[in-house]
């Protein structure tokens, strides 16, 4: 008779297709590894990112020593390889019928495209020298436009909640940049601030007549 073929462990038959599943998903850039609690041993590993193999010891310590309050899933918590590669992991274990803990199962989600990916849009998006102001000296529409987003910006609110007291310091510094030196300008900036050319000049009046205590 020929040797009988060696049957795959049963976790490894229950759990293998799900395993494969999540590294065929995030494929090339997860690590899936089920690990023998008993044994402390690597059962099966999908996708490998470093040079375990099944058989290697797992190092994984003693599940009871674990909170309890987590019910059974850890993470995700971060790891380094040693090329410097920072991972998102996840542990769960895996209990059989009775209850008791049957195998380990750990994904290890590399980060780097994720921060590479980061690292590309916040180049995009932060300028890394101010604007040049000559260019735009003679560009009043490009002014006003700068002038009030730069104030949502910092109050946090968009034109259409804009208070009294917003409208009034953003003409302020559209006076101050000699926007309504232009004859064009004052209806621009009212359609802008979506408010009436009437409501524009009376709060330019505002800000033009000095106090009393003045």
């Amino acid at each position: 008779m020929g040797e009988t073929e060696e049957l795959p462990d049963p976790r490894i038959r229950t759990w293998g297709p799900v395993c494969q599943a999540v590294a065929l998903l995030l494929s090339p850039y997860a690590e899936v590894v089920l690990h023998d609690p008993d044994t402390d041993r690597v059962l099966e590993i999908w996708n490998p990112m470093t040079t375990r193999r099944p058989g290697d010891p797992s190092m994984l310590g003693e599940l009871d020593a674990l909170d309890p309050s987590a019910q059974d899933v850890y993470g995700p918590y971060e790891k380094l390889l040693v090329d410097g590669r920072r991972l998102s992991s996840v542990s769960a274990v895996l209990r059989d019928a009775r209850g008791r803990p049957s195998a380990v199962l750990c994904v290890n989600l590399d980060r780097t495209p994720l921060e590479q990916a980061a690292a590309v849009l916040s180049a995009f998006g932060a300028p890394t020298v101010q604007r040049p102001e000559p260019l735009f000296e003679e560009d009043w529409s490009e002014r006003i436009q700068h002038i009030i987003g730069s104030h949502v910006r910092e109050t946090g609110r968009p034109v259409e909640r804009m208070t009294r007291q917003d409208r009034l310091t953003v003409l302020g510094r559209l006076d101050e940049a000699r926007v309504f030196a232009v004859r064009r300008a004052a209806p621009v900036v009212a359609g802008a601030l979506r408010v009436s050319r009437s409501t524009v000049y009376g709060l330019l009046a505002e800000l033009r007549t000095p106090s009393a205590k003045d």
